[in-house]
């Protein structure tokens, strides 16, 4: 424990130790039994996860299902590995690894007249084996407390190796039993963090640049998200002639996150619009940190801060969860739709088992891209 310099480094040490330990969520020893009520979804999938961590088997959110009025009120929470096993493999010589094997253990809950959630389904046999001594070990169960964060960055930041780092913690908790995450999940977790921690200088530079352009132009347009220690997250920008664009094309929007162009490895975030010359337009950008939902929201709230708050009509997106819950959140009444060369993209890999394949694929794409009108796709559809 050389890297540890003080006392002081010391005893926050073992606070650490103690705060994860305590934090390490003990296995409910109930079984999940008909009529069970609970407070929320998330609590009945906090109780079905505990008892898969102490049955030893992995879980997750299989379906939810809302209201007109925006609420959940069906939830169905399944074996982690469950689905059917296929091999996604394009190359049958290299066939990739597949973990599902079709076991239909789950439970399912509907929000009842009172209020409260009630489990209404439930299937607790398994058509595999359990592994209760390797439940923390799966990725449902693993998570790293506040505490533990604070301790790992602050070794990044000394320069500790990623390994001695995680070690430290392993010491503190008194052995890797006691552990709620993997070496794994602490190197992702530094991996992200450093994506905040730009050169010194950088983020003034960005801000100094950016009110310069507003000096220069009135509608220029600029919002900066910082963390807990003020430190760049995200950032959102548009300027005027995009702000314009926006009241004559901002009907319906594409937006995308594909793009990695900076040396921060920080995803681009553009929203695209078409106008009636069949140009693409710029209708603001991003650069954010993560690819999550409370990201997605806070870009997506900055970008309509910008619009005057005027809605839309409809997005287009790819197929990611964490954007569309986003969007419920920011757009509730907007139309969402997937973005069409998302989904062909996927066609061949879809049809890969089939003999016919080259043929339903010709197919397809010409009822897709040469249908001018709803009546023709559907006449070539049901063809």
């Amino acid at each position: 424990m050389e890297y540890l310099e003080n006392k002081h480094a010391f005893e926050e040490l073992q606070e650490t130790r103690v705060n994860d330990v305590n934090e390490i969520v003990e296995p409910n020893k109930c079984e999940p039994a008909l009529g069970m009520l609970f407070d929320n979804h998330e609590e009945m999938f906090a109780f079905y996860k505990a008892y898969g961590k102490q049955e030893g088997f992995p879980v997750k959110v299989r379906s939810t299902k809302k209201g007109t009025d925006g609420i959940v009120k069906y939830a169905t929470f399944a074996y982690g590995r469950s689905c059917k096993s296929e091999n996604k493999s394009a190359n049958a010589l290299k066939p990739k690894p597949n973990v599902k094997n079709g076991c239909d253990a789950k439970i399912g809950g509907c929000l009842n007249e009172d209020g409260k959630w009630v489990l209404r389904t439930l299937n607790l046999q398994h058509n595999h084996g359990l592994s209760p001594d390797k439940a923390r070990y799966f990725p449902c169960n693993r998570r790293i407390s506040a505490s533990a964060k604070k301790r790992i960055e602050m070794n990044d930041c000394s320069g500790i190796r990623i390994a001695q780092n995680f070690n430290s913690i392993v010491v503190g908790a008194s052995g890797y039993e006691n552990m709620s995450f993997l070496e794994k999940d602490c190197r992702n977790f530094v991996n992200k963090t450093r994506r905040l921690q730009l050169e010194e200088g950088d983020t003034m530079a960005l801000l100094k640049y950016f009110q310069k352009k507003q000096a220069e132009c009135n509608g220029f347009f600029f919002s900066i998200d910082l963390d807990e220690e003020d430190r760049l997250k995200n950032v959102f920008w548009a300027d005027s002639r995009s702000r314009a664009a926006y009241k004559y094309f901002g009907d319906v929007i594409t937006f995308d996150t594909t793009y990695l162009t900076n040396k921060y490895d920080m995803p681009f975030a553009p929203f695209v619009r078409v106008n009636h010359h069949g140009q693409s337009i710029l209708l603001g950008c991003g650069l954010i940190s993560r690819e999550d939902t409370e990201t997605f929201t806070w870009l997506f709230e900055a970008w309509l801060s910008c619009m005057s708050d005027s809605p839309l009509l409809g997005i287009i997106t790819d197929q990611d969860r964490e954007m569309q819950k986003a969007i419920e959140n920011v757009f509730p009444t907007i139309r969402h739709r997937w973005c069409l060369w998302h989904i062909m993209k996927k066609v061949p890999e879809k049809l890969g088992a089939f003999k016919e394949r080259e043929g339903i694929i010709s197919s397809l794409l010409s009822t897709v891209y040469d249908s001018l009108s709803s009546d023709a796709f559907e006449e070539a559809w049901i063809a």
